[in-house]
């Protein structure tokens, strides 16, 4: 636990920090002609404490995401009974195991990663069992790349007709992962994550509102390309994290 001054000089940090990355941000939107704030900062805190996400409120995020659902019931419970952090919200945009899926059922505001029908069919009998309705992402690999996971862009189609017939289900839009360190890459993805969006918004008459792409290194690409979630972790939170200011 940080003490007033580390909490202090910590908080001050994040906000400077976010300055920066929301006016990176801000151009990259303009660049595309699109108003900054439809795209949401959603930060990522798998790596921090408590302690860091109340900074990091402070800072001025409301919004963040964990990869792990024990992790993400843990915080989610822990800020639960403080005021100061009453209107967060906490996503599940981690791989998900059909035997997690209770970690997260009343925890997560949005899953952004059903990757598969299976996953889809397994939410939704624990929806149903809970008497929620939960809001979703289909996770789509765009890039094929078979080191991840999500639906292949020939499958992505029949499985939001599928979800859209599973009780408990919210379906939301798409989410996606590009290639590390390729920004030609990362652009193509991003470009095939909409394209893929404005077909099956057509065909399901769905908003599908939420394009959940873009992370540390490339959010400016996946902004020029449509995203309207960027998911910040160590440009947030990792004070070594170079902003090439």
């Amino acid at each position: 636990m940080m003490d007033d001054e580390s909490r202090e000089a910590y908080e001050h940090l994040l906000a400077q920090r976010r300055e920066l990355i929301a006016g990176r941000l801000a151009d990259s939107a303009r660049r595309a002609g699109r108003d900054p704030s439809e795209v949401l900062m959603l930060a990522v805190s798998k790596t921090v404490g408590i302690d860091e996400v109340v900074c990091a409120h402070r800072a001025g995020y409301d919004a963040f995401g964990e990869n792990r659902p024990q992790e993400l019931r843990r915080k989610v419970e822990a800020i639960a009974g403080m005021p100061e952090m009453q209107g967060v919200r906490y996503d599940m945009i981690g791989n998900l195991q059909t035997n997690k899926i209770n970690q997260v059922i009343g925890c997560a505001h949005l899953i952004h990663s059903v990757s598969s029908l299976h996953l889809a069919e397994a939410i939704s009998r624990r929806a149903v069992t809970s008497r929620v309705v939960v809001p979703v992402l289909l996770e789509v690999n765009v890039s094929g790349e078979a080191s991840k996971s999500g639906l292949a862009l020939g499958e992505a189609r029949a499985a939001l007709d599928a979800v859209m017939g599973l009780p408990g289900l919210d379906p939301k839009g798409l989410m996606t992962m590009a290639p590390a360190h390729e920004p030609q890459a990362a652009r193509s993805t991003f470009a095939g994550l909409r394209a893929l969006r404005d077909t099956m918004r057509t065909d399901s008459g769905l908003p599908l509102e939420v394009l959940s792409c873009g992370m540390s290194d490339d959010f400016g690409i996946a902004v020029e390309e449509g995203s309207t979630l960027v998911r910040l972790g160590r440009i947030v939170f990792d004070p070594t994290y170079d902003l090439g200011v």
